[in-house]
């Protein structure tokens, strides 16, 4: 700040510098004139201004380091009052173009609340006659009709359940309601829901599951786990999805290995970034690039750690460790 201040003064520092060589300038070529007389003068208005200097410094810089140190927000409660004409210039447009932010920020705020409440109400809307055709579809006699209408089905329901997600994992922390669940509770019904697509894609599931209690929210746990067995289904052809739980140090661990395409390694450390599909298969257009991010999200507000572990050709392999039970007060506490 010193610096900054003495090159805001420097045309003023340079004024004085140079009238006083002027001065003695005049001296110099003005014989009449005691050159030794003015040279103790200009000396002590020399150290008079350094004075002036040093006991302004503080006083006109007071206000721009606070404007400095203040946090990046819309607060100005931590910029000290102005003491200057030009300081009270700066006050006042940065007080106008406060009021003016926070009024714009009130107003898209309040306009994106009304968006989600009309997408999430757009939602439950849609899944009525979802239900409806769910249940036209179950009375359907043409087997092969019937498995192929059931099939995209299932692919609205689920690209209308990762929306409905979406909209609500902001606010997940005001949703959570952690609990003992039982495993089987929450895999079983995921598994049935997927199951016209594993029959029509010829995929069966491998269950071996030698923990069968972990302490989590149901619904966001029941997400997670659908978005994992999606994915697996998504990319695998008649092939079996293998789910095992095991316990490791005091923890549960849940894994879930499928033998499809696989992921590379370079896209492996950007598979949880919001909207990244893939790099060696740009061209997949079924893939939105939300499901991982948006389980990594709940996960993460869970206290669910995500390790993935996957070669090209061969499968993946994601495996969520559940916090150990004396975490249980830590998560119940957010």
């Amino acid at each position: 700040m010193i610096k900054t201040f003495l090159i805001e003064r420097i045309s003023w520092i340079l004024f004085f510098l140079l009238s006083q060589v002027f001065i003695l300038f005049v001296s110099f070529i003005d014989s009449s004139i005691p050159l030794t007389s003015l040279l103790y003068i200009v000396f002590l208005s020399l150290l008079l201004f350094i004075i002036f200097l040093v006991v302004r410094y503080p006083k006109e810089t007071r206000f721009y380091k606070s404007l400095i140190d203040r946090e990046d927000d819309l607060d100005l409660t931590g910029v000290v009052d102005s003491n200057s004409p030009f300081e009270e210039i700066v006050e006042n447009s940065l007080t106008n173009q406060t009021i003016l932010l926070k009024k714009v920020a009130v107003q898209n705020q309040t306009h994106l609340e009304e968006e989600k409440d009309d997408l999430l109400s757009w939602i439950h809307e849609v899944k009525t006659p979802l239900t409806a055709m769910n249940l036209m579809i179950d009375r359907m006699k043409d087997e092969r009709l019937k498995s192929n209408l059931t099939f995209e089905w299932l692919r609205i329901h689920l690209l209308l359940d990762q929306q409905l997600h979406q909209k609500r994992i902001p606010f997940i922390e005001n949703d959570l309601y952690i609990e003992k669940i039982q495993l089987e509770d929450v895999l079983f019904p995921e598994i049935k829901t997927l199951q016209s697509w594993c029959i029509h894609k010829g995929i069966g599931f491998d269950i071996e599951l030698e923990e069968l209690e972990v302490y989590s929210d149901a619904k966001w746990l029941s997400y997670i786990i659908r978005q994992l067995l999606t994915n697996a289904v998504k990319y695998c052809t008649s092939s079996d999805i293998q789910i095992t739980s095991k316990q490791r140090n005091g923890q549960v661990i849940l894994e879930i290995e499928d033998f499809g395409r696989g992921i590379h390694s370079k896209d492996l450390p950007r598979i949880f970034e919001k909207g990244f599909t893939s790099t060696t298969q740009h061209q997949d257009n079924a893939s939105t690039g939300m499901g991982l991010y948006l389980a990594k999200k709940a996960a993460l507000s869970l206290h669910i750690t995500f390790q993935v572990k996957s070669e090209l050709d061969k499968g993946s392999i994601f495996t969520l460790i559940f916090p150990k039970r004396n975490e249980f007060v830590k998560i119940t506490s957010m």
